[in-house]
C-alpha cells in the first residue's frame, strides 16, 4: 500500500517549512520516480505523453476509460495534502479493489499532472492546460522561472521533446470520465467527504511599476521615483477591492536590484484575484488605483494577463450520480484551482473532496486526519468500482 509517509521526505523546504516541489525541478522529478515505481509494482503500464503528464494505466489504454489522479508537484514552502494526498489515494483505492477481487470492465487509469500549481513557471495548471489546448504550447514553453530557465530547458533537461508539447487529442478521446480527489482547502466541508459543484472563476496579474534605481542615503525624498510605493498602494487596493465573496491576494513581489540601501529600479508585484463572477472588473479597479499610486510616484506601469479561468461548474448529471453512489455526501464549491477545472470543459469531470479540520491550504499547517483520508479512499475505490464496471 502506499502512503503520503513515503514521501515526507521529498522537497522539504528547511527555509519555508513544508514542501518546495514544482514542476521539473529535482523534488518533482524524485516524485515522478517514486510514482512510475508504485505503478511497476501494482503492474501499471506506464506513460509519459506529449506534455509530461504521467499515466499508469490498469488494463490496455483505450475510449471511454475512467480517470483518477491529481499533481505531486506543491505551492512554495505547501502542505503535504494538496495534490499527493489525490494520488496516493488513487494508488490505494487501486489496491482495494484489487484486494476484492474487482476487474474493470472499462480502461482505468492513475493519472499525475505536471506543474499544477505554477509554482515554478507562474501558470497553474500547466499540464493540463498543454493536454486540452488551453494554452498554446509556444507561449507555454516560453515561460521562465526565477532563476531564468525556460520551460523548454526544463522539459528537455527531464529528458521529454519540448516540440511534441502542445494539444493531445488522442489523449482526451480516451478519457470518458475524470475523477479528481482532493483534500478541501477551506473550512466548507464537516464530515469527512464531499463532493465539488463549483470552481470560482480566477486568474494572475503581473504588474511591473518601473521607476528609477538610486542611492538609500543620498537621494533626498522629493527627488525620488520609488516603484515599492506604488507596488505597496496596490497591496492595499487589492485588499479593499476584494468584498463579499471576491477574493484578490498580493502572494509575491521582487524588487530589482533588491538591496537593503537602494531604491529599487523596478518592482514586480503578482495579483492573484477570485470571484463568483466579474474577476476581470476587480482588477481593472486595482489596476486604476496601481496607475494613480504610480503616477503620483512619477512611476509607470505594465500590467499583464499571465492566465485565466472562468468559473467552472461541474457536470451536475455525475455529481449527482456519485452523490446516491456515496450515500448522499454534501456538494460545495470552492475557490481553488484544479485540473479537475481545466478538464470540466472537455470531459465529465467530479470532485471528490477529503475535509480539512483547519482550514488551512497551501501552508505547512495544510492538514487532514489520517481516518478522513482514509474514507476518501474508500469513496473513491467506490465510485471507480461504479464507473469501470
Amino acid at each position: 500500500m502506499s502512503s503520503l509517509s513515503d514521501l515526507a521526505g521529498i522537497g522539504r523546504d528547511p527555509r519555508r517549512g513544508g514542501y518546495s516541489r514544482h514542476g521539473f525541478d529535482r523534488a518533482e522529478l524524485e516524485l515522478r520516480g517514486w510514482f512510475a515505481a508504485e505503478a511497476a509494482r501494482r503492474g501499471l503500464d506506464l506513460e509519459t505523453d506529449r506534455n509530461g503528464n504521467l499515466w499508469a494505466w490498469w488494463g490496455s489504454p483505450g475510449p471511454n476509460a475512467v480517470v483518477t489522479g491529481s499533481h505531486l508537484d506543491s505551492v512554495p514552502g505547501g502542505g503535504a495534502f494538496d495534490g499527493p494526498l489525490g494520488v496516493v489515494s488513487a494508488l490505494e483505492a487501486v489496491d482495494s479493489l484489487r484486494a476484492k477481487g474487482f476487474a474493470p470492465g472499462k480502461p482505468l487509469a492513475v493519472v499525475v499532472f505536471a506543474e499544477e500549481e505554477g509554482g515554478r513557471f507562474g501558470v497553474p495548471c500547466l499540464g493540463s492546460r498543454l493536454l486540452t489546448g488551453t494554452i498554446k504550447p509556444d507561449a507555454a514553453l516560453r515561460l521562465t522561472d526565477p532563476a531564468g530557465v525556460s520551460l523548454a530547458d526544463a522539459v528537455t533537461a527531464a529528458g521529454l521533446d519540448p516540440a511534441r508539447f502542445g494539444r493531445d487529442d488522442e489523449a482526451l478521446a480516451r478519457i470518458g470520465c475524470f475523477v479528481e480527489l482532493h483534500v478541501e482547502q477551506g473550512k466548507g466541508l464537516t464530515v469527512p467527504v464531499g463532493l465539488a459543484t463549483s470552481i470560482l472563476a480566477h486568474g494572475r496579474w503581473r504588474f511591473t511599476f518601473t521607476g528609477q534605481g538610486n542611492h538609500a542615503g543620498t537621494t533626498m525624498i522629493d527627488d525620488r521615483r520609488d516603484p515599492m510605493l506604488p507596488a505597496a498602494q496596490l497591496v492595499r487596493a487589492a485588499r479593499l477591492a476584494a468584498v463579499g465573496d471576491a477574493r484578490a491576494t498580493v502572494g509575491r513581489l521582487v524588487p530589482n536590484p533588491g538591496g537593503t540601501n537602494v531604491i529599487a529600479s523596478t518592482v514586480d508585484v503578482w495579483l492573484d484575484a477570485r470571484a463568483p463572477q466579474g474577476v476581470r472588473e476587480l482588477v481593472e479597479e486595482i489596476s486604476e488605483e496601481a496607475f494613480r499610486a504610480a503616477d503620483e510616484e512619477a512611476c509607470q506601469l505594465i500590467v499583464r494577463e499571465e492566465s485565466y479561468g472562468d468559473t467552472v461548474v461541474f457536470d451536475a448529471g455525475l455529481r449527482d450520480e456519485l452523490a446516491g453512489v456515496l450515500g448522499g455526501v454534501p456538494a460545495l464549491p470552492t475557490g481553488a484551482g484544479h485540473d479537475a477545472g481545466i478538464l470540466a470543459a472537455r470531459v465529465p469531470t467530479a470532485m471528490l473532496f477529503v475535509r480539512n479540520p483547519t482550514g488551512i491550504s497551501h501552508a505547512p499547517e495544510e492538514h487532514a486526519e489520517p481516518d478522513d483520508c482514509a474514507a476518501g479512499v474508500v469513496a473513491l475505490a467506490t465510485v471507480l468500482e461504479h464507473l469501470a464496471r
